[in-house]
Protein backbone atom coordinates (compact mmCIF):
# COMPACT_ATOMS: atom_id res chain seq x y z
CA UNK A 1 0.00 0.00 0.00
CA UNK A 2 1.18 3.27 -0.87
CA UNK A 3 1.31 6.54 0.73
CA UNK A 4 -1.89 8.10 -0.82
CA UNK A 5 -3.68 4.93 -0.65
CA UNK A 6 -2.99 4.47 3.03
CA UNK A 7 -4.18 8.45 3.73
CA UNK A 8 -6.98 8.25 2.04
CA UNK A 9 -7.90 4.91 3.22
CA UNK A 10 -6.44 3.95 6.20
CA UNK A 11 -4.78 2.94 8.29
CA UNK A 12 -2.58 6.06 9.36
CA UNK A 13 -0.83 3.57 11.91
CA UNK A 14 0.01 -0.31 11.68
CA UNK A 15 -3.04 -1.98 13.56
CA UNK A 16 -0.32 -3.44 15.80
CA UNK A 17 0.02 -0.45 17.66
CA UNK A 18 -3.28 -0.37 18.84
CA UNK A 19 -5.49 2.97 19.20
CA UNK A 20 -3.28 4.42 21.47
CA UNK A 21 -1.03 6.32 19.01
CA UNK A 22 -4.54 8.23 18.19
CA UNK A 23 -5.38 9.15 21.58
CA UNK A 24 -1.66 10.38 22.14
CA UNK A 25 -2.74 13.56 19.53
CA UNK A 26 -5.03 14.77 22.26
CA UNK A 27 -1.84 15.90 24.22
CA UNK A 28 -1.38 18.36 21.53
CA UNK A 29 -4.50 20.20 23.07
CA UNK A 30 -1.68 21.34 25.84
CA UNK A 31 -0.40 23.99 22.71
CA UNK A 32 -3.17 26.05 23.84
CA UNK A 33 -2.71 25.77 27.54
CA UNK A 34 -0.77 28.84 27.82
CA UNK A 35 -4.03 30.87 26.09
CA UNK A 36 -5.85 30.61 28.55
CA UNK A 37 -4.03 33.39 30.30
CA UNK A 38 -3.00 34.90 27.52
CA UNK A 39 -4.38 36.35 24.38
CA UNK A 40 -2.52 35.14 21.08
CA UNK A 41 -2.31 37.17 18.31
CA UNK A 42 -3.40 36.60 14.66
CA UNK A 43 0.15 35.25 13.01
CA UNK A 44 0.53 32.88 16.39
CA UNK A 45 -2.60 31.63 16.05
CA UNK A 46 -2.00 31.07 12.13
CA UNK A 47 1.46 29.64 12.64
CA UNK A 48 0.00 27.20 15.48
CA UNK A 49 -2.27 26.01 13.22
CA UNK A 50 0.22 25.45 9.95
CA UNK A 51 2.92 23.78 12.38
CA UNK A 52 -0.38 20.93 13.63
CA UNK A 53 -0.77 20.45 10.23
CA UNK A 54 2.96 19.89 9.10
CA UNK A 55 3.75 17.83 12.71
CA UNK A 56 0.61 15.58 11.91
CA UNK A 57 1.88 13.69 8.40
CA UNK A 58 5.32 13.23 10.28
CA UNK A 59 4.14 11.80 13.49
CA UNK A 60 1.94 9.38 11.37
CA UNK A 61 4.28 8.36 9.10
CA UNK A 62 7.26 7.76 11.74
CA UNK A 63 5.33 4.64 12.49
CA UNK A 64 5.41 3.05 9.10
CA UNK A 65 9.61 3.52 9.08
CA UNK A 66 12.28 2.12 11.67
CA UNK A 67 16.24 2.39 11.72
CA UNK A 68 18.05 5.33 9.93
CA UNK A 69 14.78 6.36 8.30
CA UNK A 70 13.13 7.01 11.70
CA UNK A 71 16.80 9.68 12.58
CA UNK A 72 14.62 11.72 9.84
CA UNK A 73 11.47 11.96 11.91
CA UNK A 74 12.54 12.76 14.51
CA UNK A 75 14.95 15.33 13.09
CA UNK A 76 11.76 17.01 11.47
CA UNK A 77 10.18 17.00 14.37
CA UNK A 78 12.91 18.24 16.71
CA UNK A 79 13.10 21.03 14.68
CA UNK A 80 9.54 21.87 14.73
CA UNK A 81 9.86 21.94 18.22
CA UNK A 82 12.61 24.10 17.97
CA UNK A 83 11.56 26.73 15.60
CA UNK A 84 8.69 26.82 18.36
CA UNK A 85 10.60 27.68 21.51
CA UNK A 86 10.21 30.78 21.99
CA UNK A 87 6.62 30.22 22.28
CA UNK A 88 7.33 27.50 24.86
CA UNK A 89 5.85 24.99 22.37
CA UNK A 90 7.68 22.17 23.98
CA UNK A 91 5.22 19.38 23.40
CA UNK A 92 6.65 18.20 19.90
CA UNK A 93 10.14 17.43 21.95
CA UNK A 94 7.64 14.75 23.87
CA UNK A 95 6.54 14.06 20.72
CA UNK A 96 10.10 13.26 18.65
CA UNK A 97 11.60 11.76 22.40
CA UNK A 98 8.66 9.05 21.56
CA UNK A 99 9.49 9.10 18.04
CA UNK A 100 12.91 7.34 18.94
CA UNK A 101 11.67 4.10 19.62
CA UNK A 102 11.61 2.96 15.88
CA UNK A 103 15.42 3.76 15.52
CA UNK A 104 17.54 0.56 15.89
CA UNK A 105 18.93 -1.25 18.01
CA UNK A 106 18.63 0.24 21.20
CA UNK A 107 21.60 1.81 21.88
CA UNK A 108 21.43 3.80 19.28
CA UNK A 109 17.68 4.51 20.15
CA UNK A 110 19.00 6.00 23.27
CA UNK A 111 21.98 7.84 22.02
CA UNK A 112 19.09 9.54 19.64
CA UNK A 113 17.09 10.07 22.51
CA UNK A 114 19.48 11.64 24.54
CA UNK A 115 20.22 14.02 21.54
CA UNK A 116 16.55 14.92 21.49
CA UNK A 117 17.09 15.91 24.86
CA UNK A 118 20.27 18.20 24.32
CA UNK A 119 18.68 19.97 21.45
CA UNK A 120 15.46 20.78 23.56
CA UNK A 121 17.52 21.84 26.43
CA UNK A 122 19.73 24.21 24.30
CA UNK A 123 16.58 25.56 22.92
CA UNK A 124 15.44 26.32 26.27
CA UNK A 125 18.12 28.08 27.45
CA UNK A 126 18.50 30.13 24.18
CA UNK A 127 15.24 30.73 22.77
CA UNK A 128 12.21 30.42 25.56
CA UNK A 129 11.15 33.52 28.04
CA UNK A 130 9.55 31.38 30.39
CA UNK A 131 12.26 28.66 30.72
CA UNK A 132 10.22 26.85 33.98
CA UNK A 133 7.29 26.87 32.19
CA UNK A 134 9.73 25.40 29.03
CA UNK A 135 11.71 22.69 30.87
CA UNK A 136 8.88 21.41 33.33
CA UNK A 137 6.76 18.91 30.34
CA UNK A 138 9.87 18.61 29.18
CA UNK A 139 11.84 16.77 31.99
CA UNK A 140 8.47 15.07 33.94
CA UNK A 141 6.99 13.73 30.57
CA UNK A 142 8.87 13.89 27.76
CA UNK A 143 12.25 11.86 29.10
CA UNK A 144 10.08 9.30 30.80
CA UNK A 145 7.98 9.03 27.93
CA UNK A 146 10.86 9.05 25.52
CA UNK A 147 12.53 5.65 27.70
CA UNK A 148 9.06 4.14 28.04
CA UNK A 149 8.77 4.60 24.28
CA UNK A 150 11.88 2.61 23.38
CA UNK A 151 11.55 -0.11 26.05
CA UNK A 152 7.95 -0.83 24.75
CA UNK A 153 9.45 -0.80 21.27
CA UNK A 154 11.80 -3.15 22.10
CA UNK A 155 9.67 -5.96 24.15
CA UNK A 156 7.53 -5.50 20.58
CA UNK A 157 9.98 -6.60 18.33
CA UNK A 158 11.26 -9.08 21.02
CA UNK A 159 7.49 -10.85 20.75
CA UNK A 160 7.35 -10.15 16.69
CA UNK A 161 10.64 -12.30 16.90
CA UNK A 162 9.44 -15.03 19.08
CA UNK A 163 6.33 -15.21 17.06
CA UNK A 164 8.27 -15.69 13.89
CA UNK A 165 10.47 -18.35 15.65
CA UNK A 166 7.50 -20.22 16.82
CA UNK A 167 6.03 -20.24 13.70
CA UNK A 168 9.41 -21.44 12.02
CA UNK A 169 9.12 -24.09 15.14
CA UNK A 170 5.30 -25.53 13.76
CA UNK A 171 6.42 -25.40 10.56
CA UNK A 172 9.40 -27.57 11.07
CA UNK A 173 6.89 -29.84 13.27
CA UNK A 174 5.21 -30.07 10.41
CA UNK A 175 7.65 -31.61 7.95
CA UNK A 176 8.67 -33.70 11.13
CA UNK A 177 5.34 -35.25 11.26
CA UNK A 178 5.00 -35.65 7.83
CA UNK A 179 8.12 -37.50 7.18
CA UNK A 180 7.47 -39.56 10.10
CA UNK A 181 4.42 -40.39 9.05
CA UNK A 182 6.18 -41.06 5.58
CA UNK A 183 8.65 -43.63 7.46
CA UNK A 184 6.00 -45.36 9.25
CA UNK A 185 3.89 -46.02 6.34
CA UNK A 186 6.60 -47.22 4.31
CA UNK A 187 7.86 -49.98 7.48
CA UNK A 188 4.17 -50.93 7.95
CA UNK A 189 3.18 -51.40 4.73
CA UNK A 190 6.13 -52.77 3.55
CA UNK A 191 6.26 -55.73 6.35
CA UNK A 192 2.36 -56.52 6.02
CA UNK A 193 2.52 -56.71 2.20
CA UNK A 194 5.28 -58.59 1.85
CA UNK A 195 3.84 -60.89 4.57
CA UNK A 196 0.59 -60.66 2.29
CA UNK A 197 2.06 -61.27 -0.88
CA UNK A 198 4.31 -64.76 0.80
CA UNK A 199 1.34 -66.15 1.73
CA UNK A 200 -1.17 -65.40 -1.25
CA UNK A 201 1.69 -66.88 -3.30
CA UNK A 202 1.25 -70.01 -0.72
CA UNK A 203 -2.01 -69.70 -0.92
CA UNK A 204 -2.06 -70.45 -4.66
CA UNK A 205 0.09 -73.31 -4.56
CA UNK A 206 -1.80 -74.70 -2.10
CA UNK A 207 -5.26 -74.13 -3.42
CA UNK A 208 -5.41 -77.46 -6.07
CA UNK A 209 -3.70 -79.59 -3.33
CA UNK A 210 -5.11 -78.52 0.00
CA UNK A 211 -8.04 -76.72 -0.11
CA UNK A 212 -7.86 -76.32 4.33
CA UNK A 213 -4.35 -75.02 4.36
CA UNK A 214 -5.82 -73.27 1.41
CA UNK A 215 -8.35 -71.74 3.25
CA UNK A 216 -5.84 -71.01 6.34
CA UNK A 217 -3.86 -68.88 4.23
CA UNK A 218 -6.47 -67.01 3.05
CA UNK A 219 -7.65 -66.21 6.58
CA UNK A 220 -4.13 -65.38 7.38
CA UNK A 221 -4.34 -62.76 4.87
CA UNK A 222 -7.58 -61.34 5.50
CA UNK A 223 -6.26 -60.89 9.26
CA UNK A 224 -2.80 -59.13 8.06
CA UNK A 225 -4.99 -57.16 6.09
CA UNK A 226 -7.11 -55.42 8.51
CA UNK A 227 -4.08 -55.18 10.73
CA UNK A 228 -2.20 -53.40 8.05
CA UNK A 229 -5.10 -50.64 7.83
CA UNK A 230 -5.22 -50.44 11.56
CA UNK A 231 -2.14 -49.35 11.84
CA UNK A 232 -2.47 -47.39 8.21
CA UNK A 233 -5.13 -45.50 10.63
CA UNK A 234 -3.44 -45.53 13.87
CA UNK A 235 0.09 -43.54 11.82
CA UNK A 236 -1.92 -40.90 10.21
CA UNK A 237 -4.03 -40.20 13.42
CA UNK A 238 -0.44 -40.07 15.01
CA UNK A 239 -1.62 -42.21 17.76
CA UNK A 240 0.24 -45.54 17.18
CA UNK A 241 1.82 -46.80 19.94
CA UNK A 242 3.98 -50.03 17.95
CA UNK A 243 5.05 -52.53 20.96
CA UNK A 244 7.54 -55.25 21.03
CA UNK A 245 6.01 -57.62 21.66
CA UNK A 246 3.51 -57.00 19.11
CA UNK A 247 6.34 -56.51 16.48
CA UNK A 248 7.93 -59.72 17.22
CA UNK A 249 4.80 -62.18 16.46
CA UNK A 250 4.38 -60.17 13.27
CA UNK A 251 8.45 -61.16 12.58
CA UNK A 252 7.43 -65.10 13.44
CA UNK A 253 4.81 -65.00 11.30
CA UNK A 254 6.27 -63.34 8.47
CA UNK A 255 9.25 -65.24 8.94
CA UNK A 256 7.31 -68.70 9.07
CA UNK A 257 5.58 -67.70 5.63
CA UNK A 258 8.50 -67.23 3.76
CA UNK A 259 9.89 -70.80 5.54
CA UNK A 260 12.62 -68.37 7.25
CA UNK A 261 14.13 -70.52 10.38
CA UNK A 262 14.16 -68.53 13.17
CA UNK A 263 16.54 -68.28 16.27
CA UNK A 264 15.06 -66.07 19.08
CA UNK A 265 16.88 -64.67 22.22
CA UNK A 266 14.73 -61.56 23.53
CA UNK A 267 15.95 -60.58 26.82
CA UNK A 268 12.79 -58.48 28.39
CA UNK A 269 13.72 -54.83 28.88
CA UNK A 270 12.19 -51.92 30.53
CA UNK A 271 11.95 -49.28 27.59
CA UNK A 272 10.11 -46.16 27.81
CA UNK A 273 7.51 -46.06 25.23
CA UNK A 274 9.41 -44.29 22.47
CA UNK A 275 12.72 -46.10 22.37
CA UNK A 276 10.09 -49.39 22.36
CA UNK A 277 8.70 -47.86 19.12
CA UNK A 278 11.66 -47.09 17.49
CA UNK A 279 13.36 -50.62 18.26
CA UNK A 280 9.67 -52.18 16.56
CA UNK A 281 9.78 -50.42 14.02
CA UNK A 282 13.00 -51.38 13.10
CA UNK A 283 12.60 -54.86 13.98
CA UNK A 284 9.87 -54.50 11.18
CA UNK A 285 12.11 -53.02 8.56
CA UNK A 286 14.64 -55.69 9.13
CA UNK A 287 12.35 -58.82 9.06
CA UNK A 288 10.74 -57.51 5.56
CA UNK A 289 14.45 -57.13 4.51
CA UNK A 290 15.11 -60.64 5.07
CA UNK A 291 12.06 -61.82 3.49
CA UNK A 292 12.25 -59.66 0.30
CA UNK A 293 15.96 -59.69 -0.24
CA UNK A 294 18.28 -61.99 1.72
CA UNK A 295 17.32 -65.57 0.19
CA UNK A 296 18.36 -66.68 3.55
CA UNK A 297 17.51 -70.29 5.52
CA UNK A 298 17.96 -69.11 8.83
CA UNK A 299 17.64 -65.87 10.83
CA UNK A 300 19.28 -65.28 14.28
CA UNK A 301 17.01 -62.22 16.44
CA UNK A 302 18.59 -60.88 19.83
CA UNK A 303 17.76 -58.50 22.04
CA UNK A 304 19.54 -57.65 25.13
CA UNK A 305 20.90 -55.41 27.75
CA UNK A 306 24.78 -54.35 27.17
CA UNK A 307 26.32 -51.48 29.12
CA UNK A 308 23.49 -49.73 29.49
CA UNK A 309 22.11 -49.87 25.88
CA UNK A 310 19.40 -51.72 24.53
CA UNK A 311 20.96 -53.70 21.58
CA UNK A 312 19.07 -55.67 18.88
CA UNK A 313 20.52 -57.44 16.34
CA UNK A 314 19.05 -59.37 13.45
CA UNK A 315 21.39 -61.68 11.32
CA UNK A 316 20.47 -63.72 8.25
CA UNK A 317 22.54 -66.52 6.65
CA UNK A 318 21.23 -65.02 2.92
CA UNK A 319 22.73 -66.56 0.54
CA UNK A 320 24.55 -63.89 -2.07
CA UNK A 321 28.00 -62.68 -0.50
CA UNK A 322 27.66 -58.95 -0.42
CA UNK A 323 29.46 -55.81 0.54
CA UNK A 324 28.36 -52.96 3.04
CA UNK A 325 28.31 -50.78 -0.88
CA UNK A 326 25.67 -53.24 -2.13
CA UNK A 327 23.20 -52.21 0.10
CA UNK A 328 21.37 -49.79 -1.18
CA UNK A 329 20.32 -47.06 2.02
CA UNK A 330 16.06 -46.97 0.51
CA UNK A 331 13.20 -45.19 2.52
CA UNK A 332 13.34 -48.05 5.20
CA UNK A 333 17.13 -47.94 5.89
CA UNK A 334 16.89 -44.40 5.70
CA UNK A 335 14.04 -43.89 8.02
CA UNK A 336 15.90 -46.59 10.81
CA UNK A 337 19.61 -44.21 10.66
CA UNK A 338 16.88 -41.36 11.66
CA UNK A 339 14.98 -42.83 13.98
CA UNK A 340 18.34 -44.41 16.01
CA UNK A 341 19.70 -40.67 16.13
CA UNK A 342 16.77 -39.29 17.18
CA UNK A 343 16.59 -41.48 20.26
CA UNK A 344 20.09 -41.04 21.30
CA UNK A 345 21.21 -44.19 19.13
CA UNK A 346 23.16 -45.57 16.75
CA UNK A 347 22.84 -48.87 13.43
CA UNK A 348 25.28 -50.43 11.96
CA UNK A 349 25.01 -52.70 9.04
CA UNK A 350 27.53 -55.23 8.43
CA UNK A 351 26.96 -57.51 4.78
CA UNK A 352 29.01 -60.21 4.03
CA UNK A 353 27.89 -63.73 4.04
CA UNK A 354 24.56 -62.45 5.25
CA UNK A 355 23.17 -59.44 6.53
CA UNK A 356 23.67 -58.46 10.44
CA UNK A 357 21.86 -55.40 11.59
CA UNK A 358 22.56 -53.65 14.96
CA UNK A 359 20.59 -51.32 16.50
CA UNK A 360 22.02 -49.82 19.87
CA UNK A 361 19.84 -47.23 21.96
CA UNK A 362 20.60 -46.66 25.57
CA UNK A 363 18.02 -47.17 27.90
CA UNK A 364 18.06 -44.08 29.75
CA UNK A 365 16.55 -40.73 28.61
CA UNK A 366 19.19 -38.91 25.79
CA UNK A 367 21.61 -35.98 27.21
Amino acid sequence: MNTIQRILKGPWIPPEFGKMPYMWLFSLCFVWWKYLYVVPDRTEVLLIALTTLLFLPIYLHSFWVERERALLYVALASALATIWAFYNFSNLFIFAGAMCARVQPQRRAYQTLAAVMAVAVAAGLLLARERLFYFMPLLVVGLPVGIAAISEASLRRTRQALLRKQEEVEHLARIAERERISRDLHDLLGHSLSMIALKAELAGKLAERDVAACRSEIHDIETAARKALSEVRAAVTGYRQSGLASALASARASLAAANVELHEEVQRLALPPAKEHVLALALREAVTNVVRHAQANRCRLALAEEDGMAVLRVADDGARVREATDLKRGNGLTGMHERAAAAGGSLSITAGPGTTLELRLPLGEPA
